[in-house]
């Protein structure tokens, strides 16, 4: 479906690549964050942040409330487990 998903940044895995691990309800995948940092801060002050993640990429910022409220969302209409089995490795 493709639609984006809020996930939580948790780790960097590749600071030169601008890649970081994120995790949504116990799954985990690598993203890039390229787009949601912010020039001249470190990209280790993303750990803990909510993003938007499409394909891949956190597209942007979001709060932690706005992420509750969407995962809430998508959970109701069935589109989270969607989501998580495309987030979740091969």
């Amino acid at each position: 479906m493709c639609l984006g998903i809020p996930v939580q940044i948790i780790a960097v895995t590749d600071p030169d690549k601008m890649l970081a691990l994120a995790e949504v309800k116990g799954v985990r995948r690598e993203i890039n964050v390229m787009l949601v940092s912010e020039p001249g801060e470190p990209i280790e002050a993303l750990i803990g942040r909510w993003v938007l993640l499409h394909v891949g990429f956190a597209v942007s910022r979001i709060d932690e409330e706005e992420a509750r409220i969407t995962l809430e969302l998508l959970d109701a209409t069935g589109a989270v487990e969607e989501e998580l089995a495309v987030m979740a490795p091969q």
